[in-house]
């Protein structure tokens, strides 16, 4: 309501995720930007992560949505995704986000970076490496030019992974492998 700028994380809660990294990230931008997290999903570390936005100050300004289906109601009004994950073989939230056009600031770990280009559709960072995502999330928000052109590519990149860009070549070594023909 305040022109805030909106921060979004979509998991489901599990230690993997690092979801405390999600909130201490979010304090070191909400410190310089005025901003909102929002946190979608649920899970066994939502009360862990509840009182560490209480003791780092940031509780009124993080919204816990639970788990929904309106992913793409909340990546509409989102500006920048985080994903902190130890460990993540592909990382899907963070292609709904950029499909939507929202930047990711993510670790470079499993297939994130297949994913996330750094420099391009977002940023990498070394897992557990607040500073380091807290600065690129910052380096984003403070420049509305730089923000909407990260968007852009992101939606760029995540076409690649569309169902009409990737069915086909799963089509076509299916066919290979089993020396049948595709239609």
């Amino acid at each position: 309501p305040n022109g805030e700028m909106i921060l979004t994380h979509i998991s489901n809660f599990r230690p993997v995720k690092r979801i405390a990294d999600v909130v201490k990230v979010f304090e070191k931008v909400h410190r310089e930007i005025p901003s909102k997290l929002l946190l979608a999903g649920d899970g066994p570390e939502r009360s862990n992560v509840e009182n560490l936005a209480r003791e780092l100050g940031v509780i009124h300004d993080v919204i816990f949505l639970g788990k929904t289906k309106a992913i793409e109601r909340i990546l509409c009004m989102s500006d920048l995704f985080l994903l902190t994950s130890e460990s993540e073989s592909f990382g899907l939230s963070s292609l709904e986000a950029m499909a939507s056009g929202v930047p990711v600031i993510s670790t470079n770990t499993g297939g994130i970076p297949e994913v996330n280009q750094q420099g391009i559709s977002g940023f990498l960072s070394n897992v557990g490496d607040v500073d380091d995502m807290a600065n690129n999330a910052i380096k984003l928000l403070k420049d509305p030019a730089l923000l909407k052109q990260f968007g852009a590519q992101a939606k760029q990149r995540a076409a690649l992974f569309s169902e009409q860009a990737i069915l086909p070549m799963y089509e076509e070594m299916y066919a290979r492998l089993t020396g049948l023909p595709l239609n």
